[in-house]
This record gives C-alpha cells, sequence and structure tokens, in this order.
C-alpha cells in the first residue's frame, strides 16, 4: 500500500515562543520538539514535506540590518527572507534528522531554498499591509518614510511598523525540484516564510520584489505539487472557533468548504490570523485535495488521524 503524503505548515510557535529571546539555542529546542512530532507522523507511514514561517527571524535580520547599516551595506527584504530560510531549514533539517534517527526511520532530509513566483499587478502592491520588522517611535518612522520611502502604520499601543505588499502566491520556481526530491523518498523543507517572491520580465528572467507571502496559502501550493492528500496546518490554538473572544465563542470540529466560504465572508475569520489559514485550507480541497485539517502543533499526530482540531472537507 502506497504511502500518504501530507504536508504540514508549521507556525511561527513551533520556532520561537511568545516572549522569548529569540536566541538559537531557544530556537533550536523549539524546532527539536516539532521535529519530534513529525517524526511520529513520518513513523506512521506518511511521507512528508514542511513548511514553515519566518516572521520573527526576519523581523531580527531587518533590525540588524538597520543597527549596522553605517558599517555594512543593508540588504533587501528578498535577500533577508532567503537568509531565515537558510537558517530555520538548517534548524529544522537537523533537528528532523534527529528525531527520525531516534525513531529509527532511515529517511534523507533536504531543504529547499524556495523562490515563489507572485504576480507583478497584484493589487498587494499597492496597498502594502503586513506588518514587519521592529516597533518604531513617531520620530524614528516619519524619518524612515522620508529616507527609506518605507510605508509606516501605527498599531495601537505599541507604536509603529513597517508595512509591505503580501501578493498572493502564483508558483513556485523550483516545483519540479521539490517534486522529484518527495518522490525519490525525501522529507523535504520548503518555501520557508511563504517562499522569496520573485516576478519576471518579458525574457523569463527572475527579479527579488520587496514584499512577504503568506505561508500559509504558500502551503497550499506545495500540496498540489506533490500530490499530497492532506494539508496540516499547524498553530498555537486547539480548533478553529466563531466569535472568537465573545460569550458566543464556539469552537468547530469540522466545516465544508462551503461553510468555510461562508464563515470568511462573515468576518469570523481575520486576515491577520485565522483568515490565511482558512483560505489555503479551502483552496487545497478545491484543487483536489481530501483533506486539510488546522490544529495544534502538541496534538499534530492526533490531528492527521482525525481525532482533534478543526477539519475542512470537500
Amino acid at each position: 500500500m502506497p504511502e500518504r503524503t501530507v504536508a504540514i505548515a508549521l507556525g511561527g510557535n513551533a520556532i520561537l515562543q511568545h516572549r522569548e529571546r529569540g536566541t538559537a539555542e531557544e530556537q533550536f529546542a523549539n524546532v527539536r520538539k516539532a521535529a519530534r512530532h513529525i517524526a511520529q507522523i513520518v513513523s506512521s507511514g506518511y511521507t512528508v514535506i514542511v513548511t514553515h514561517g519566518n516572521g520573527p527571524q526576519v523581523g531580527s535580520i531587518l533590525l540588524k540590518n538597520e543597527l549596522m547599516e553605517e558599517t555594512l551595506p543593508p540588504m533587501p527584504l528578498d535577500i533577508c527572507g532567503a537568509e531565515s530560510q537558510g537558517m530555520i531549514g538548517y534548524m529544522l533539517q537537523q533537528s528532523m534528522q534527529e528525531a527520525l534517527r531516534e525513531a529509527g526511520v532511515d529517511r534523507p532530509v533536504a531543504t529547499v531554498l524556495t523562490q515563489t513566483l507572485v504576480d507583478s499587478n497584484d493589487p498587494a502592491f499597492e496597498n502594502p499591509e503586513k506588518p514587519i520588522g521592529p516597533f518604531y517611535d513617531p520620530v524614528q518612522a516619519k524619518r524612515l518614510q522620508e529616507e527609506k520611502g518605507w510605508r509606516m502604520v501605527q498599531i495601537p499601543g505599541r507604536g509603529y511598523r513597517r508595512v509591505v505588499p503580501s501578493p498572493r502566491p502564483v508558483a513556485l520556481v523550483e516545483e519540479q525540484a521539490i517534486a522529484r526530491l518527495v518522490s525519490a523518498g525525501v522529507i523535504v523543507i520548503a518555501a520557508g516564510g511563504g517562499g522569496v517572491p520573485v516576478v519576471t520580465d518579458s525574457r523569463g528572467v527572475f527579479r527579488g520584489v520587496e514584499g512577504v507571502v503568506d505561508k500559509d496559502h504558500t502551503a497550499a501550493i506545495l500540496a498540489r505539487i506533490v500530490g499530497a492528500e492532506d494539508l496540516l496546518i499547524l498553530t498555537d490554538v486547539s480548533r478553529v472557533t466563531l466569535n472568537y473572544g465573545r460569550p458566543d465563542q464556539q469552537e468547530i470540529s469540522e466545516m465544508t468548504v462551503r461553510e468555510a466560504r461562508d464563515h470568511l465572508a462573515a468576518g469570523h475569520f481575520p486576515p491577520g490570523s485565522m483568515g490565511p489559514k482558512v483560505e489555503a485550507a479551502v483552496r487545497f480541497i478545491e484543487n483536489g485535495g481530501r483533506r486539510a485539517t488546522i490544529a495544534s502543533l502538541e496534538e499534530a499526530t492526533l490531528a492527521l488521524a482525525g481525532r482533534v482540531g478543526t477539519r475542512i472537507t470537500p
């Protein structure tokens, strides 16, 4: 009986927990925990492909750029995204190799630095909304707007942050390489942070752009490329919730694509948190996927078995 394939999207809490400083030791400790959960899934008979968030890591790289800009030339956002893919990929790759060895599973692991093709005419480029990097006071924000042309928005109670475009992913440049590796039995880590956003010119030449692609939307494409039957989106909550934070709050264990779309239209899932996860799940199912599950990292194995989490089905 052939193995089933699952695409796993790790949320930021799998790498950096709230209130942690972000030291290498802290991040490695979190990644090792995540790797053990993934190794359990591999041990149960699944072919696995993994993607992950990178928000705090890119923010750290950007801050270092800014602090050292008088000494070293700062790098653009696409380069910073690539740096974070390599860093997190290294941690995940090494931790997965260790976890698989402990589980008695002999499978190679490889990270693919991934470029994500986006449409240069995507409306997001005219309306940047994705906050990145550190917080600034009003004087700093004004200076950065004037000197660098950054768009800044005020986050109530916290200060100002830079916002960049978040275009929708169209395709992955390395999709053939990824598909061949998975077919050969390799556990692949790919499209970290949604992948480095690139556009093409009339000659088909790729060029990186300033922006951030939502990793959950990219995960749906990744799952389609490798023919995954399941998409497992791991976050810091056990289930998707309607009326979140209200007295009539209601957890959902299962919903159809149509129900998910109705809830999205009703505004139950905010764009900055659960919205992209539910949208990605819907898109995955509509493109032929069998089941998408949103669950907590700690319950990954149980969620894939259909015992916990929120399942989205046709």
